[in-house]
């Protein structure tokens, strides 16, 4: 391998190197970013609203400053693309000439006027007019790398790399407020790289969607998902708390209440949740024990009307050791694809590190005889059962 200097800073060669510049954009590559995105987008909320039907919509009203952002779509770390398609874009792709589609930005990303010899939320009664002359809307919310990014990111003059807190900025809580209060379903599409607080979104919108930064296609993506070209399929990898006084202080160390595996209070939208279009049931688990490893056999079938892709999880539980998780631990997971009607049998190795325990000097080590498992398309907690109205099979096994 030999090194260079690029820019002044040291780089190595890399197999990345030898990729020819025409495979830059090919069409290959875009239709992957284009799965990647839709596979990334989480469902958190639907009650029924989802996916729209166009022949039942006349106007769909469009509204948020992230809804025709390209910032919105890149997130902290990107190059330059040769096009953006941002979730405005999409949708109006989608929406075609028989459905109409209103635009308005609702309010600044997070000053408190758009244009600058305004009133304060200069926009809002556009946006509520927009609501009220629409069928539905869909709303585009959040963050960008302006609003959240690393410490000492000069480019983020809002939080300096750390946020504030867990809510929208005051002015899109406002927009939300103002939307939702015109009395038309409202779905809001969120825009950002972690969790926010959006427990008013679940009380009072039709469905929620998280969008991430979804990369340079991503309105595509996302279209294709409400509109219903594709179930969606994405899995929380981080839990969404209701607020941060569940949340011990910064300073304290000690894992108590933080994330899944520590939790005990309940998480608004809990890690490894996230709903489709369709419905895949888990029929049957069976351990074998194999040295200091496990193998399960998990049968599942697609019982629902769509083919739908889904990402079951298989979780850990050690019954007898003092230095076990508070919880459980996911340890191992499997993304399936399944047409209605059709049955699947899965194979999984539990490694034998997952059987293991750390004390409080780091040592890790192998502790206790008796473990449970689970498996279903969410993690096993009361609150994951109740949003996907679905539960979770369980098995133990003894050494």
């Amino acid at each position: 391998m030999t090194t260079r200097i690029l820019l002044g800073m040291h780089s190595t060669d890399n197999e990345y190197d030898n990729i020819p510049y025409d495979k830059v954009e090919c069409r290959e590559h875009l239709h992957t970013s284009e799965e990647m995105a839709r596979k990334g987008i989480v469902l958190l909320k639907n009650n029924g609203i989802l996916p729209l039907d166009k022949s039942r919509l006349k106007t769909i009203g469009v509204i948020g400053p992230n809804a025709d952002s390209r910032t919105a779509l890149i997130g902290n770390y990107h190059g330059t693309a040769t096009e953006y398609i941002t979730l405005l874009r999409g949708i109006l792709n989608e929406a075609g000439e028989e459905t109409r589609a209103l635009y308005s930005v609702g309010c600044h990303i997070v000053k408190d006027r758009c244009e600058h010899l305004a009133w304060r939320q200069d926009r809002l009664s556009e946006a509520r007019i927009v609501a009220k002359q629409s069928d539905v809307v869909i709303m585009n919310l959040g963050l960008n790398e302006f609003l959240e990014g690393e410490e000492g990111d000069t480019g983020n003059e809002y939080g300096s790399g750390d946020k504030q807190d867990l809510q929208l900025p005051l002015v899109q809580r406002e927009l939300l407020e103002e939307v939702v209060g015109a009395g038309k379903p409202v779905i809001l599409c969120v825009s950002s790289g972690s969790a926010l607080d959006l427990s008013f979104a679940q009380e009072h919108c039709a469905a929620v969607l998280q969008l991430w930064y979804p990369g340079a296609r991503g309105g595509k993506s996302a279209a294709d998902i409400l509109f219903g070209r594709c179930s969606p399929s994405g899995k929380l990898p981080v839990t969404f708390y209701k607020d941060l006084d569940e949340l011990p202080p910064y300073e304290d160390y000690s894992m108590k209440n933080r994330t899944y595996r520590y939790m005990k209070t309940q998480a608004l939208y809990p890690f490894g949740y996230g709903l489709t279009y369709g419905k895949v049931e888990v029929l049957g688990i069976t351990p074998e024990k194999q040295d200091a490893e496990a193998r399960l056999k998990v049968k599942i079938k697609n019982t629902g009307k769509v083919k739908t892709d889904e990402v079951l999880q298989i979780y850990i539980r050690n019954l007898d050791s003092a230095y076990a998780d508070e919880n459980y631990h996911l340890c191992g997971f499997k993304r399936i694809c399944t047409e209605p009607g059709q049955e699947a049998e899965l194979d999984f190795c539990v490694e034998e590190r997952e059987f293991t325990v750390v004390d409080d000097e780091g040592r890790r080590f192998r502790d206790g005889k008796r473990f449970r498992f689970y498996a279903g398309f969410h993690q096993p907690d009361k609150r994951s059962c109740e949003l996907s109205g679905s539960g979770v099979m369980q098995v133990e096994l003894e050494w």
